[in-house]
């Protein structure tokens, strides 16, 4: 007969039946009946309720959540309010009630389109840290078709289960930023030549993510443990948020507007385009023409753009937002007792060149590490307790570094 610490004391299976045996002080029980009595003690206690749960009177209001992006992202005001109402939209589609079935309100998941480094990123992370609820950023260059070398799509709601603590309840409930979305655009214009195994083949792919279906995920990635159990997961009521720097596209937009007409067929209204920013004039037949198949842009209904930073954006963004690059810097240094102080002529002098490296606000952050990193190395080792950052203090460290290669000709 076997012994109590070999045998599981609820269902008596021995423990090479099972796939894991936890032992007591005078029994033992298999991960299978230590998974039911949670479920029971869930049940009882009435502890169903996820963590993430959101309530109609706790769901901040459109405006409400523009002022929040407002705090961390300077400017992009037409993205932040599209943001805001169509998260609005998608929590309200959550907490509708159920029994009435008349009106079903269809999931709105949302493409951005911007350069680098205009915020796209962070705009999504700013909404999952006010709504409270499970987030992730997925990036679409490493995804490929299944079987390929590569991360397989569903690894996507892996990372988003991890983000909700394995509570699958939540993770139906969070937001997915699928980053470098314009990365899987469609290598050819004819599919049938070659298999586009990370372009096309990933778009395919996503459908059935992007418009709600129950998917079996594994928790802990899917090629290096096949033997593992898989965990069904609804994405019925997940948001998409997807986003795309989309390089090139202007020449598509251009294309259409028909900005080069000239002479006397020239109309009004083309010359009234902005071509300082033609990504404001964007449209679902654009997303098509650079490579995106129809069927993923018609699961990506709301379609919003983010404009160029202009050098006021820049300036503001280095001090102005409350996790802003300057305030970081001050406060990194404040933790060891230093008391760090910028000239203004400082801030004209990074601007000036992320404006001339044409790296967006994440130049900024590369500028401001090119000056501060002697100081950061030798300053927490010294006795100095002020450092004051004069322009003459910043030019010298900047020449020195090997982010003055960055420069752009022209």
């Amino acid at each position: 007969m076997a012994k109590a610490s070999d045998t599981c004391t609820f269902c008596g299976r021995s423990g090479r039946d099972v796939k894991l045996l936890i032992n007591g002080i005078n029994g033992a029980i298999c991960d299978e009946c230590a998974a039911r009595a949670y479920d029971i003690v869930k049940e009882q206690l009435g502890a169903t309720k996820s963590t993430f749960d959101l309530d109609q009177n706790d769901l901040p209001k459109p405006e409400d959540i523009k002022a929040f992006l407002d705090q961390y992202v300077i400017g992009q005001d037409d993205a932040k309010r599209c943001l805001a109402v169509s998260v609005y939209n998608h929590y309200k589609r959550l907490l509708q009630d159920k029994t009435d079935d008349e009106v079903e309100i269809e999931k709105s998941n949302i493409i951005m389109v911007g350069p680098t480094g205009t915020g796209k990123t962070l705009l999504a992370r700013s909404i999952a840290k006010l709504l409270h609820v499970p987030f992730t950023i997925v990036d679409a260059t490493v995804l490929t078709q299944a079987g390929y070398v590569g991360e397989d799509i569903e690894s996507i709601l892996t990372r988003l289960l991890q983000a909700a603590d394995y509570d699958v309840e939540a993770a139906e409930r969070g937001i997915v930023f699928i980053d470098e979305i314009d990365k899987i655009a469609r290598k050819g214009d004819n599919p049938s030549i070659t298999r586009d195994v990370s372009g096309e083949g990933v778009q395919q792919g996503l459908l059935k993510l992007l418009e709600g279906s129950v998917v079996n995920v594994p928790p802990q990635g899917g090629r290096k443990h096949p033997e593992q159990k898989m965990i069904p997961v609804n994405t019925k009521n997940i948001l998409f948020i997807c986003g795309g720097a989309f390089d090139g596209i202007e020449k598509k937009i251009a294309q259409r507007l028909n900005t080069r007409v000239v002479g006397y067929a020239a109309n009004k209204e083309t010359a009234q385009v902005d071509r300082d920013n033609l990504l404001k004039y964007i449209t679902p037949a654009d997303l098509k023409s650079f490579g995106l198949i129809p069927e993923i842009i018609g699961r990506l209904p709301i379609l919003t753009y983010l404009n160029p930073l202009d050098r006021t954006a820049l300036r503001n963004i280095l001090t102005e937002p409350k996790n802003s690059i300057i305030k970081q810097y001050v406060k990194l240094f404040a933790m060891d007792g230093i008391e760090l102080v910028f000239d203004e002529s400082v801030y004209e002098f990074i601007v000036d060149k992320a404006m001339e490296f044409k790296l967006g606000a994440r130049g900024l952050r590369s500028i401001v590490e090119a000056i501060m990193m002697d100081a950061m190395f030798t300053m927490p080792s010294g006795k100095d307790k002020e450092l004051h950052v004069t322009l003459e203090y910043a030019k010298d460290k900047f020449s020195k570094t090997d982010i003055n290669r960055l420069q752009v000709a022209g």
